[in-house]
């Protein structure tokens, strides 16, 4: 290993670069909502007359500093603008800039997300609960070795392939998605027939709704693997069509003792709490709590697991329920009784001969991501710290 130097953050980036954007000017804007959890690449943006908010340039890497965000993982690496553009964004972003000849501006969006740093970051905050604030003063005199701006380059090289491959297995899942709503929206909106029945969910399918152990009796919640997957709100949207990772467990004694429903494999399940509409198929047999109702498929069921999961992520809910600034309130009688189309036994069979192998392969994809971000998680600090070396 070429000589690493023990050096501060502040002298190898420039923190919250100085830029300017005239108020009101109308620019791209990255709202803390659009980063996703450990994910170098944004991928949307709005454009809004500039108000405020950290200012950044491509080649920036931008750090939520409040609590939940960071601890979440939402940090972004910005590559979205165009040449000389300057974006902007939350007034909760820390922005790092590499140093001409000093520091590899994708080794420093990796050096953010270094377990390391994360760590430094996190102990930092302080502030009432739940706005805790990362203290920018602690993160600059942050101390750890830097490696030569070569070394810098091939670290980050190294790294980059894994997120970008990572990147266009989601793309092409989103493109697979997609294809597969354009189908049903053509056969099932489009070109809907007169003579199809219309029926309730609920007279076709077994619905059930998970269930919360009490809280305070931490000995029924769990962080080990081996217990049973619980799937809440936060755990729908993270990992794509089929979910497969959740924050937390339950243990077999409180599935026994509170007689939680267990979701079979390839089930969809469906929010209808707080945050509505987010749906997903099980990878595994999991757990849910109350605020996300499951359909599991009986004799009488018409359709394969494809046509459900379109038809729900595709629902207008705001014909359901009623809404307030704070909570869309939806019923599970509502659910039960929510009214889909059963097209004739010819045209179902047709459509999931061809959705199914496009969900296939997407759940192949999700599972290709997900041993790719293993390495990547497992390889970052081991190259970061120079325990695993790079030949130049």
């Amino acid at each position: 290993m070429t000589e690493w130097e023990e050096i501060e953050l502040n002298e190898i980036a420039i923190i919250n670069p100085t830029e300017s954007l005239l108020k009101g000017f109308l620019a791209k804007k990255i709202a803390m909502e659009l980063l996703e959890p450990f994910t170098k690449k944004i991928k949307s943006f709005q454009f809004e007359p500039f108000a405020g908010g950290m200012k950044f340039r491509n080649g920036d890497t931008i750090i939520a500093r409040i609590t939940p965000s960071l601890e979440n993982g939402k940090t972004a690496f910005v590559d979205i603008l165009d040449d000389n553009e300057v974006g902007f964004g939350s007034t909760e972003y820390i922005v790092l800039r590499e140093k001409e000849n000093i520091s590899d501006k994708h080794f420093l969006y990796y050096l953010a997300i270094s377990p390391d740093f994360r760590d430094v970051a996190i102990l930092s905050m302080t502030g009432s609960s739940g706005r805790q604030r990362v203290q920018t003063d602690v993160i600059k005199k942050h101390k750890f070795l830097l490696p030569p701006l070569p070394e810098q380059k091939s670290i980050a090289s190294i790294l980059s392939s894994l997120d970008d491959k990572i990147d266009l297995l989601h793309r092409q899942n989103a493109t697979l998605e997609k294809m597969a709503e354009t189908l049903f929206r053509q056969w099932f909106v489009e070109e809907a027939k007169e003579e199809w029945e219309i029926k309730q969910l609920k007279e076709i399918t077994d619905i059930a709704i998970g269930r919360t152990p009490p809280r305070k009796e931490s000995r029924w919640f769990s962080t080990n693997p081996k217990d049973i997957k619980w799937i809440s709100i936060k755990d729908l949207g993270d990992d794509g069509v089929f979910i497969s990772n959740t924050s937390e467990y339950l243990t077999k004694e409180a599935v026994e003792t509170f007689n939680i429903p267990v979701i079979p494999k390839d089930t969809v399940v469906l929010s209808f709490k707080m945050t509505v509409g987010r749906v997903a198929i099980t990878f595994e047999e999991m757990l849910s709590n109350e605020a996300i109702a499951h359909f599991k498929f009986n004799n009488k069921t018409p359709f394969s697991k494809e046509y459900l999961y379109i038809f729900l992520k595709t629902y207008k809910y705001e014909t359901l329920g009623s809404t307030s600034s704070i909570v869309t309130a939806i019923n599970s009688a509502m659910i039960k009784e929510m009214e889909i189309l059963i097209p004739d036994e010819f045209i179902m069979n047709a459509f999931k001969n061809e959705t199914e192998p496009l969900f296939n392969k997407i759940k192949t994809n999700q599972t290709q991501i997900r041993t790719i971000t293993a390495l990547r998680n497992t390889l970052l600090p081991k190259l970061m710290s120079g325990e695993v070396t790079v030949e130049m």
